[in-house]
């Protein structure tokens, strides 16, 4: 059976994530009630740095729910929240240029962003079948894994957990060099400078900090499966 130290390393993390995710929306709601001097709305942030990096083949489109924003590489779409597609602060601005950000790695072929896509396939597989060896593992199908069948449906999980750690730690660059982007081209085209530009950087900060929460998650928990494997196979 997996032990309580799979239950305190997901309560740890999950509590991690919460804290973070809740800090994140805190910063959000606090950006978004200041408003940005060009009075400009996210939507047209959005189409003003499209325009600014020549790419003419995105769309830029208001999608639903709250942080929802991202950018779509099958459709070429920039898909921005209400608050953000609407809104005319700070807030919407770096969110909204944070996800042209991508549209912009897309357009140049980012290195990391292609190796993510490229990834997709094979977190997506995982996903799927994650959960069954999971509950075999729960419900003790798996436990002796120092047997053949036991140790290879052991070594599978450890491998899918091992996809989404591997997916997790390639999202990080790829979410920076968007913020970067993003800030980088808010203080060059004059968007945002001094306090606003700090404020957009802040924002940002957060958004970046859920991913790498994320990461290190899905890092401890492939070293832990990883780990309990290879106990077991020493038994």
């Amino acid at each position: 059976m997996v032990d309580m130290w799979y239950f305190a390393i997901l309560g740890v993390f999950s509590i991690l994530g919460m804290v973070v995710g809740g800090r994140l929306k805190s910063k959000f709601a606090h950006y978004s009630k200041v408003p940005v001097s060009n009075g400009k709305s996210g939507k047209e942030v959005a189409e003003d740095m499209l325009r600014y990096y020549g790419i003419h083949d995105v769309q830029v489109l208001q999608g639903q729910g709250y942080l929802s924003d991202h950018y779509n590489p099958a459709n070429k779409t920039v898909n921005l929240s209400p608050d953000v597609y609407n809104g005319r602060s700070i807030g919407a601005a770096s969110v909204s240029a944070h996800e042209v950000g991508h549209a912009v790695q897309h357009a140049q072929a980012y290195s990391m962003l292609t190796l993510r896509s490229r990834l997709v396939p094979l977190i997506q597989f995982s996903s799927s079948i994650q959960q069954f060896l999971f509950m075999g593992v729960m419900l003790g199908i798996v436990s002796g894994i120092g047997s053949a069948f036991g140790g290879t449906l052991m070594l599978i999980l450890v491998g899918t957990f091992g996809a989404t750690a591997l997916f997790s730690v390639v999202t990080l660059p790829v979410e920076f060099d968007a913020s970067n982007r993003a800030l980088a081209w808010l203080d060059e085209s004059g968007y945002m400078q001094g306090s606003e530009h700090d404020g957009a950087k802040d924002a940002l900060w957060w958004a970046a900090m859920t991913y790498v929460a994320s990461a290190l998650g899905a890092l401890v928990m492939f070293l832990y499966f990883l780990l309990r494997f290879m106990g077991g196979s020493n038994d």
